[in-house]
């Protein structure tokens, strides 16, 4: 019974001072990135060493919040990149905040699986994407695309996805733009700045990007076909 309690006030010891260790972290890292807190910092499995998740991206830090290190961390023991399997839970937990009304969605009859694709509706690659979507939707894959423009706010692809989205058919404007040029001019509130704020969280550099139902970030277009091998589907 006393070695049961000793190992539980060990345990709540070891607790506190990991906290304290977030707060401190956190209270250094904030005064250059303001939305880091102490809840963004864990422990890693090399001592003195924290993850901090810094808004969809991951940093490690120094136990006393003055030195970070960017880059990726591997496990060669297991073969395992333990970066990129923080990265996916950080992208899933952000996805899982974004509402679906603010997303267009080409569902599968037989959903098995679901990507998330921030598109761009004058990027080559997003068209021959959308052209083969049906062999996406028969393989049970539904498909979410985020508009994002990566030329940026006011600019033409930018209005043109304020369109798509303002059109009272959204699938079948995205579908007419993307495959027809057609894009009918139209002014509404959109999503389209918070989707441009989520790519560049996401370190979204070109499109199409796709966020698997695991989190797994799969850059450019990819075959459904191929796609299926590659995520183990």
């Amino acid at each position: 019974m006393k070695k049961l309690l000793m190992a539980v006030l060990f345990g709540l010891l070891c607790s506190e001072m990991v906290s304290a260790d977030a707060s401190k972290i956190a209270d250094s890292l904030s005064k250059v990135i303001p939305t880091v807190s102490a809840a963004n910092v864990t422990e890693t499995a090399i001592k003195g060493l924290y993850q901090v998740d810094v808004g969809g991206r991951i940093i490690y830090a120094s136990e006393d919040g003055r030195y970070i290190i960017q880059g990726e961390m591997v496990d060669l023991q297991s073969r395992t990149n333990v970066t990129e399997q923080a990265l996916k839970k950080v992208r899933l937990a952000a996805l899982e905040k974004v509402d679906s009304k603010t997303m267009i969605i080409f569902p599968a009859q037989n959903p098995q699986h679901t990507l998330t694709i921030f598109s761009d509706i004058d990027c080559g690659y997003c068209r021959k994407l959308h052209a083969d979507l049906k062999s996406y939707n028969d393989a049970g894959i539904s498909v979410r695309y985020l508009l994002f423009p990566r030329s940026g706010p006011n600019t033409e692809s930018y209005h043109k996805a304020v369109s798509v989205w303002c059109a009272s058919d959204r699938n079948q404007a995205l579908t007419d733009a993307k495959l027809n040029d057609k894009v009918v001019s139209k002014t509404c509130d959109s999503p389209i700045d918070e989707n441009i704020q989520l790519a560049q969280a996401f370190a979204v550099n070109g499109t199409p990007t796709m966020i698997a139902d695991d989190g797994t970030l799969v850059p450019g277009f990819v075959p459904a076909n191929e796609l299926l091998k590659h995520l183990g589907w």
